[in-house]
């Protein structure tokens, strides 16, 4: 019983740190769209393909994260043995 406690402990842990990924990504990925539409010279335009390739990478990391935690609950809730 202490094992399920503790891996339910983790999920709730994972589940709070998805929810503040599933706000960032999007975020970060609007900003950088906005930035490659404002700024037009060649040493500001790097600053948001920057954050266009870290929001993608944010939004694919969010969604593995996402399985992960999800399946961390429900070995917690569902044991097997």
């Amino acid at each position: 019983m202490k094992t399920r406690e503790l891996l339910l402990e983790k999920g709730v842990k994972k589940i709070s740190i998805l929810l503040g990924l599933i706000i960032l990504s999007p975020i970060t990925l609007n900003i950088g769209f906005k930035a490659l539409n404002k700024f037009t010279e060649s040493p500001k335009i790097y600053l948001g393909y920057t954050l266009v390739f870290i929001g993608i990478s944010l939004l694919f990391f969010t969604v593995y994260f996402a399985f992960k935690t999800f399946k961390t609950l429900l070995d917690a809730l569902f044991n097997k043995s």
